[in-house]
């Protein structure tokens, strides 16, 4: 690396003299072919990392051309336990109906006089036993009237329900929630359902006494079918690889109005999965007949948001570490080979605003780092959730701007840790210093917080440390890759230990920005008060 030309290259003003800098920056990059290798290397290295990650996993939860075996249940699209909604979310569809099937617009009422439930003892794949079962009814147990586009699951539907700890809720494809009247039903304080169709308007109703309605709201749906399924439902969540618990309302009361086809309220289990999963407690039911009845139940009919833990941007969690260390060696020789063969001199008489030096080699480390990390996790996604899905793995879908968010961040995670470590060799202008403190300050709590954002915080450790690590240190960064989805309708600890992050992705980032804004306002104060 020589310089030819000694001449100053800020005799102009501003812009000019920043842009010859970058431009000599740039080219002092690009022609040493060593930071070029480098660069791609740790681009290579993250969708190597990422590829390997997701070709090690073989659940077996799918049919798939890994390990799994045929005899497991075919997926189809998703997973045998979590279906796809109509806005392309992954969600829970399972519940135990008593219905009929209607032909065009008609009203469902009925009044529910009490809910009741037991939660099992028993691990998940225990045989069904009584004794294994206490009393007992999770908080987001649900017992009510629904109209629904089909008994396929995943399909739009719109449901008013009471519920334990929740009160009435109107909940409709999924997603959606408006609360009601507030407590538990019982016989004393007995809560009335009420959902009418009108073409593609689905409006649910909610009373204390069956006199006097309030109007919960409406869902419109597009093309709603001539003929849907419309009738009771009960479901209580099934928690994957933990404890199940079941439900059983009683209704009364129960009216419809409208031109139902069949002759009388037939039940049928909606997506109930494997034996190992829902017979626990027993498969759902219901007893009753006219406007009568008592119906039992298990699932749930929410955003899915456990069952596999994974989304293709879990996958770039250790690959990122690998892409790093690479990064920091990079970065660190971007600035302190200058000082180690003596041609900071050179530099600085071309280059007198030593801001502007600091700036351009700033800006070409960061540029390349962002479109060398955004690119390999780009990759990393297409290429990872085409492996998971061929060894019969699940992943949670990506949405389009979720799944933009982790390329981006990937990238600005890459071009920060750069400049950081850029800036830490310009105060520190030895290489050794620079790659040990940039490994110590920017990859170690990566590699140390990577057993609990994956889940496997039971392994043993002090939870605690990880936790900090992941507020105050470089590693926050790594909350860019949270795209678990999580829902205020389902009771789930969203720990780090299961997968998710303390802070937001953006407040996660912006840690690691404060750290590299810091470093290089040390980096400027050390190069204004240093020689050479």
């Amino acid at each position: 690396m020589t310089v030819t030309d000694t001449s100053p290259l800020d005799t102009g003003r501003g812009a000019s003299s920043f842009a010859a800098a970058l431009h000599a920056e740039w080219t002092k990059f690009r022609t040493v072919r060593g930071w070029v290798f480098g660069l791609v290397l740790a681009a290579m290295l993250l969708v190597l990392f990422a590829y390997l990650t997701g070709n090690g996993q073989h659940s077996g939860i799918c049919v798939g051309s890994g390990q799994s075996g045929a005899t497991q249940p075919q997926c189809g699209q998703g997973h045998p336990l979590v279906s796809v909604g109509p806005g392309g979310e992954a969600v829970a569809d399972s519940y135990y109906l008593v219905g009929r099937q209607l032909r065009g617009n008609g009203t469902i009422t009925a009044r529910i006089t009490g809910l009741t439930g037991v939660t099992s003892n028993a691990p998940a794949n225990a045989a069904p036993s009584l004794a294994r079962t206490r009393p007992g009814l999770a908080g987001w147990s649900k017992a009510g009237v629904i109209v629904t586009a089909s008994t396929r699951q995943g399909s739009p539907y719109a449901a008013v329900m009471v519920t334990p700890a929740h009160g009435v809720r109107f909940q409709y494809d999924y997603t959606h929630d408006v609360p009601g009247l507030q407590g538990a039903p019982s016989a004393a304080a007995p809560r009335w359902l009420k959902l009418k169709r009108a073409g593609d308007a689905l409006t649910a109703y909610d009373s204390s006494d069956g006199t006097n309605w309030h109007e919960l709201g409406t869902r419109t749906a597009a093309r709603l079918p001539a003929s849907v399924e419309i009738g009771m439902f009960v479901t209580s969540p099934v928690t994957f690889g933990g404890l199940a618990t079941s439900a059983t309302a009683t209704f009364d009361h129960v009216t419809l109005d409208g031109r139902s086809l069949g002759s009388g309220w037939r039940g049928q289990g909606i997506g109930e999965g494997p034996p190992d999963f829902y017979d626990v407690l027993g498969a759902g039911g219901f007893r009753g007949h006219d406007s009568a009845f008592v119906v039992r139940g298990s699932g749930d009919i929410a955003p899915a948001v456990t069952a596999g833990g994974e989304t293709p941007a879990s996958l770039l969690t250790q690959a990122l570490v690998a892409a790093l260390l690479v990064i920091v060696v990079v970065a660190a020789m971007f600035t302190t080979s200058e000082y180690r063969r003596g041609l900071i001199r050179t530099t600085l008489a071309a280059m007198p605003k030593r801001g502007h030096m600091l700036a351009a080699k700033a800006t070409v480390i960061g540029a390349l780092g962002f479109i060398a990390g955004a690119a390999a996790a780009a990759v990393s996604i297409t290429l990872g959730r085409h492996v998971e899905a061929t060894n019969g793995n699940y992943l949670f879908p990506l949405g389009a701007l979720t799944e933009a968010r982790v390329i981006v961040g990937v990238g600005a995670i890459v071009a920060l840790t750069a400049v950081a470590v850029l800036a830490l060799g310009a105060f520190l202008r030895k290489t050794a210093g620079t790659v040990i403190g940039g490994i110590v300050v920017f990859v170690l709590p990566a590699i140390l917080v990577v057993p609990y954002v994956s889940g496997a915080s039971g392994s043993g450790g002090d939870p605690s440390v990880p936790l900090w690590l992941l507020r105050l240190s470089p590693a926050a960064a790594s909350s860019i890759l949270g795209s678990l989805p999580s829902s205020s309708q389902v009771s789930y600890p969203y720990t780090v230990g299961n997968g998710y992050f303390p802070l937001s992705p953006g407040v996660g980032l912006l840690v690691l920005a404060v750290w590299t804004v810091v470093l290089l306002t040390l980096a400027m104060g050390a190069l204004c008060r240093r020689d050479p």
